[in-house]
């Protein structure tokens, strides 16, 4: 009976040092939510909310105001805060409500949602799921390609913690050009691609083919001429004149030199030589 009593003092012994030795290295490792997500939560996140003691798990989406809504308590502001420190604020909103005594809340995060959303001169706008690291190529093949109205220039929206819109310019024509260039941008869950419609100008007079086209970042009155078959032997290119409307709706008439930059709309005319 002595020796029974030994080997279970003993057994008892032991597993109350690995019960301590395990509690202490939970209480030094992250949680599962603080592995996965080391960021904080953003506008668009998913946030699943349970509450210690309700039978149902709440599943919401922080809004463009930074916040969830949390039954009986309303809306919480949760954007920027880690997964942790919004299940802190609700249970103090729980508390300072009334509703519970002591709460225990547990936020997870799922994976944020990869969908893009495509807008403008595409064969077929909408929202599109990505894999990571998806670049704009692979979204615009998504989208059926551009048209042929499509600006060579467009832009990605996206919003940060704190629900700030950035615009970082992005050149399509470079993009399908592929054999010189830089890797194509990736994109990331909830940005928007926005593709304009391409820009015009108009050129008459003396060219050999007069007509509206295209034109690029940074295109000269020269470039543009270029683009309609170049100056005819009865034109001259220190006669060039230019039309541009104003800011007060009406156009004015400029005297143009080749190296001029043009705008959208300009009406390029080359005049016959005088001599």
């Amino acid at each position: 009976m002595k020796q029974f009593r030994f080997y279970s003092t003993v057994f008892l012994a032991v597993g109350f040092l690995l019960t301590l030795s395990t509690i202490c290295r939970s209480a030094d490792a992250p949680t599962a939510v603080e592995q996965r997500h080391v960021t904080q939560l953003a506008i668009g996140d998913p946030v699943v909310v349970q509450v210690l003691g309700q039978p149902d798990a709440t599943t919401v989406y922080v809004g463009d105001d930074g916040t969830i809504s949390v039954p009986l308590v309303g809306n919480v502001q949760v954007a920027g805060m880690s997964p942790t420190e919004a299940a802190t604020q609700i249970e103090k909103s729980l508390r300072n409500g009334g509703y519970f005594v002591d709460p225990h809340v547990t936020i997870v995060t799922p994976p944020r949602s990869q969908v893009v959303t495509v807008l403008g001169e595409v064969r077929s706008s909408g929202r599109f799921a990505i894999n990571p690291g998806a670049t704009i190529l692979d979204v615009l093949a998504q989208a059926g390609g551009l048209k042929e109205t499509a600006s060579n220039v467009g832009y990605v929206l996206r919003k940060d913690s704190s629900g700030n819109v950035s615009r970082y310019p992005v050149n399509l024509n470079g993009l399908i050009d592929t054999k010189d260039a830089p890797p194509a941008p990736t994109l990331l869950g909830a940005d928007t691609l926005v593709v304009p419609p391409a820009e015009h100008v108009f050129i008459t007079g003396e060219v050999t083919t007069p007509g509206k086209y295209y034109i690029e970042p940074g295109m000269t009155v020269m470039q543009a001429i270029v683009r309609a078959g170049g100056i005819t032997a009865r034109g001259s290119e220190h006669r060039i004149e230019l039309r541009r409307l104003g800011k007060d709706g009406q156009y004015q008439v400029l005297h143009a030199k080749s190296g001029d930059p043009i705008q959208a709309e300009d009406v390029i005319r080359v005049k016959e030589s005088i001599f």
